[in-house]
């Protein structure tokens, strides 16, 4: 049960906007709040969310907002670290 309720979170985490704008890095493109901006750019008819974010927008915006906001206020000291170049020296991974 464990398991599978972990993999159904890695699937639907896969679409969350705040997850493909993690790794766009296109220089220039949002970095606070990223995924609650890629998913309102997408709500409002943006044009080029690939040229703005470096990331598509997920087909489902309006039901992915919420979740990206969330994640977004959870990795927001990270993300202010990050705009204001203080390197927090993590490392790590599986």
């Amino acid at each position: 049960m464990r398991f599978c309720s972990s993999a159904l979170v890695i699937l639907l985490l896969s679409g969350c906007a705040t997850v493909r704008t993690l790794d766009a890095a296109k220089p220039g493109a949002p970095i606070i709040y990223s995924g609650t901006r890629l998913d309102w750019y997408s709500l409002n008819g943006g044009c080029c969310p690939l040229d703005r974010f470096g990331a598509e927008a997920p087909r489902h915006a309006a039901l992915d907002l919420p979740v990206s906001a969330l994640l977004d206020t959870l990795l927001l000291p990270f993300a202010l670290a990050a705009v204001l170049g203080i390197g927090l020296g993590v490392s790590g991974g599986f």
